[in-house]
């Protein structure tokens, strides 16, 4: 499973979006890695999360690749997830930090 960890803040998505965005990840992971993704959710209480000194409607998604990534790829599928998560939210994509890490080696 592709590791992918979603902080939001609290209330910005349902639960009826998260059933759609985790049907969406999981089609993203599966085409990009050939494996679905293990979600976990992180909401940002209210009055925990800032940008520029206001409360904060960004969202983080933050995906851990099963192989390294050259460049072109992970630009590529970096503009995928953002899109992808912007469509289904109605999140700008200056509200969207998407990250796509290449796996840990130890």
């Amino acid at each position: 499973m592709i590791s992918c960890t979603c902080v939001v803040q609290e209330g910005q998505t349902p639960d009826v979006q998260k059933k759609s965005i985790t049907r969406l990840l999981n089609r993203f992971s599966s085409d990009a890695f050939g494996e679905e993704a293990l979600i976990t959710w992180i909401p940002v209480a209210p009055g925990n999360g800032f940008t520029a000194a206001k409360p904060s409607s960004s969202s983080v998604i933050s995906v851990i690749a099963n192989e390294p990534l050259s460049p072109e790829r992970r630009e590529s599928l970096l503009r995928k997830l953002a899109h992808l998560w912007s469509a289904e939210t109605g999140c700008t994509l200056d509200e969207v930090v998407a990250v796509l890490a290449d796996p840990q080696t130890h």
